[in-house]
């Protein structure tokens, strides 16, 4: 991919991690879906250390919509945000130039690309200067995967006072995309990094899809690491809110001593020993809050004051080269880091 390519109306982001027969059905599906609405397009695959091989006849068939087809190989797995993170800084890199708007989206076919339109009409109708998210209404995974995804969002709105109402699925002008890349957070969170950096954003509600082939591999794990790293985003919101709740617990605990000597000395209700022993215990307790009330602070500031991570950056030297799949069968380039060729 270069800047001389042909403009297209997109460019469609999809991470991948050994999803290649998922993916083969999606772009078949998208370049029918494009052609119908007349919408041109083309996609870059951030292949996150894929351990399965893409199969030789894959994304080779003559596509309608789809102008061109590239894998962008890392050399390593990242994980599904992270893969996120550099394929964006790949393209606001290299390919700034080449669309209207950057469309990122799983490439499972969870995300439907019968939406991709609505993201656009959206999208030209906020003048092209928002981030148009496609939030989710319905979603298609199991009662338990439901149910804690109910548990996070409340923890989520109770450590961050933001909700949870979107995911990846978005359509993305280059402007914002320009903030974007040059913000640490991006490597955590991608929904999460809209938010706290307070790019301008709408939404279009969506019914999630379902995965085109294969099973899912996201496990309970990789679920709670997904969660805690949105919630690492609000880092400082989170830190100083544990803060005040620590606080608040050691003025209770010193109230709760209080009425103890109080019942103690002014009153004849005390049972013997047990005043020690309950002014014992919440001094255990103050004791506790006192120590979680300074990590809670020197957390905030040893975030606030370490070395950052900038996506724009840093995030060239994770790139192990692109490979063009369509139009040129088997044809290869290989780009140097930016880090690489200073």
């Amino acid at each position: 991919m270069n800047g001389s390519m042909v403009k297209n109306d997109l460019l469609i982001l999809m991470p991948l991690f050994n999803d290649w027969a998922a993916c083969d059905q999606l772009l078949a599906a998208l370049d029918d879906v494009l052609a119908a609405k007349a919408i041109s397009a083309a996609v870059l695959l951030v292949d996150d250390g894929s351990t399965v091989p893409m199969p030789h006849p894959f994304g080779r068939r003559a596509y309608r919509a789809i102008s061109r087809l590239d894998v962008l190989r890392l050399r390593r797995n990242l994980g599904h945000q992270r893969a996120i993170c550099t394929g964006l800084a790949y393209i606001e890199s290299h390919l700034a130039d080449s669309c209207e708007a950057v469309v990122l989206m799983d490439s499972d076919g969870e995300d439907d690309p019968r939406d991709i339109a609505r993201l656009l009409e959206r999208f030209r109708q906020e003048g092209g200067q928002k981030i148009v998210f496609a939030e989710r209404t319905e979603r298609s995974e199991s009662l338990v995967f439901r149910l804690g995804y109910a548990v996070f969002r409340l923890l989520h709105w109770l450590l961050t006072s933001h909700g949870v109402h979107v995911g990846n699925f978005s359509m993305i002008p280059p402007l914002q995309l320009r903030s974007l890349v040059v913000s640490p957070e991006l490597w955590n969170h991608y929904a999460a990094t809209v938010r706290v950096c307070r790019l301008p954003q709408c939404s279009v509600p969506t019914t999630r899809g379902k995965r085109l082939a294969g099973n899912g591999r996201m496990n309970f794990v990789g679920l709670v690491i997904h969660g805690l790293s949105a919630i690492s985003v609000f880092s400082d919101i989170v830190g100083v809110r544990l803060l005040l709740l620590a606080l608040f617990l050691g003025l209770a605990t010193l109230l709760g001593v209080g009425a103890v000597v109080g019942l103690r000395l002014l009153t004849s209700l005390a049972i013997p020993g047990w005043a020690t022993s309950t002014v014992g215990l919440l001094l255990v307790i103050l004791l506790q809050a006192i120590v979680l009330s300074v990590v809670f602070s020197f957390i905030i500031l040893a975030g606030r004051n370490g070395a950052t991570f900038l996506p724009a950056r840093d995030c060239g030297i994770l790139v192990d080269r692109i490979e063009l799949v369509f139009p040129c069968q088997g044809a290869t380039e290989t780009r140097q880091s930016p880090t690489q060729s200073q």
